[in-house]
């Protein structure tokens, strides 16, 4: 008997021990998928947005596969080092191998002045808070501005931008935790400025997800053509790819719209970058260069300047993985070393020790993208399976990692946490609701044994 570690229950980590469990070439693999979070799926539970029912219903297949015979989840089990936490060394000791599929769990800063200014948030932080992450900020949003920037151009960026100018009603049927909807509904904000460095041609968002911020009932997405303008697709798209060429499309289309006159609005910024946020005891504006493009696919500085009224502003401007103690890592690109998903230390693989997902190739791709990943670094492990099996017969992990304290949280506990967010929904007159902290999740899953 193989058995594995998979560190990680997000999508890369679930399909990693799905490709593990599935293969013939070696039919007896056991593995246990760890996570530090008392709850399974990462990004899929704690990163899509609460109105994106399709996207979250992928954890249906992942909770597929992590009810495998051979596959064992166990929550509440940090890696790393501390006292509450089992070190990558001793995780070699307990498993034949071990798949790191950690993320990239930071997000990247601006690096310019006023950057920490209250009022100013990474996106991440937002999404956190809307997702009822338990470790998100107990004092969470209030959501007193009347304006507010969302700097990026990607699918993160959209998605806050989308939350923000939604109704509270229409969040309501979603499992958004309750405080959330709360201050969702006591909102002021009536605008809402997207900006990008860049032209609509480099836009990262999909083109479902930019026509859904034209769907909103209660808001209207504002183009202004002589800020597109500058990027030579603007006025020929034919010769974009073609999912540029949708994104291009849908913007000039709004462009040419009428005022709308609803409540909210969405404004859609181009060739703009941010150069400072400005204020004293908060944040009130953010101040951007206007750029240009610069014939070789990126901008320029053009020395003209306009300020943006803001009492909140969000970063998004993409995730950064970071370093997991005992592994080595590449502080350039944010990933651990590897070889065909083989971990690297001193240039040469480790035996036994593996990465898959963003922490493997940095975050790029979307859900789907994991799958090859995957594949990739399961092959690699297969391949070292002799060399791997040479330590002979390991005991079930479990026993021990309890006797190092700690106390994991096992696939009827995930089911009591869901149990419970259930009854949470009908107690407060919603179908579901998220437990958004550490105790009540906890509790939850001992509650259920």
């Amino acid at each position: 008997m193989l058995r594995v570690a998979v560190v990680g229950s997000g999508p890369s980590g679930v399909f990693t021990a799905q490709a593990l469990v599935g293969q013939e070439s070696l039919p007896d693999v056991r593995v246990d998928v760890l996570d530090r979070l008392p709850c399974p799926y990462g990004l899929v539970r704690y990163g899509v947005a609460p109105d994106h029912e399709k996207i979250k219903s992928l954890q249906n297949t992942l909770r597929t596969a992590l009810e495998h015979p051979r596959i064992t989840f166990l929550g509440n089990v940090p890696v790393g080092e501390g006292p509450s936490a089992v070190t990558p060394g001793r995780l070699r000791e307990l498993y034949h191998a071990v798949v790191y599929c950690v993320g990239a769990a930071s997000a990247r800063r601006l690096g310019i002045p006023g950057e920490d200014l209250p009022g100013s948030f990474s996106a991440t932080d937002f999404v956190s808070w809307y997702s009822a992450h338990p470790d998100a900020a107990p004092g969470g949003f209030e959501l007193p501005a009347r304006s507010a920037v969302v700097i990026g151009m990607g699918n993160v960026a959209v998605d806050v931008a989308r939350v923000l100018a939604r109704g509270a009603e229409e969040l309501r049927a979603t499992d958004v935790p309750h405080r959330a909807l709360a201050a969702l509904a006591e909102s002021r904000v009536t605008d809402i400025h997207m900006v990008g460095r860049r032209g609509p041609a480099q836009a990262r968002f999909t083109t479902k997800e930019l026509r859904e911020l034209g769907a909103l009932p209660g808001a209207e997405t504002v183009v202004r053509a002589h800020e597109a303008e500058p990027d030579p697709a603007w006025r020929d798209p034919s010769a974009l790819p073609a999912a540029a060429r949708r994104n291009v499309e849908v913007l000039r289309d709004w462009a040419q719209r009428p005022p709308l006159g609803r409540g909210r609005r969405i404004h859609l910024r181009f060739f703009l970058r941010p150069v400072a946020l400005l204020g004293e005891d908060a944040v009130r504006a953010v101040r951007f260069e206007r750029t240009e493009p610069d014939g070789r696919g990126g901008v320029r500085g053009t020395g003209r300047f306009e300020e943006i009224e803001a009492q909140l502003v969000l970063r998004s401007v993409g995730y950064r993985g970071v370093p997991l103690p005992g592994l080595p890592f590449d502080a350039g690109s944010g990933t651990v070393p590897h070889l065909a998903g083989r971990v690297l230390r001193a240039g040469v693989p480790s035996p036994g020790e593996y990465v898959a997902g963003w922490i493997k190739r940095g975050p790029t791709g979307v859900i789907g993208t994991n799958r090859p990943c995957a594949k990739e670094t399961v092959l690699s492990l297969l391949a070292d399976a002799q060399l791997l099996l040479a330590r002979g017969a390991l005991d079930d992990p479990r026993d021990r990692l309890r006797a190092l304290g700690l106390d994991p949280v096992e696939w009827p506990g995930w089911l009591g946490i869901q149990a419970a967010e259930a009854a949470l929904g009908r107690r407060l007159g919603r179908e579901k609701v998220k437990i958004p902290d550490w105790e009540g999740l906890l509790s939850a899953a001992r509650a259920a044994g």
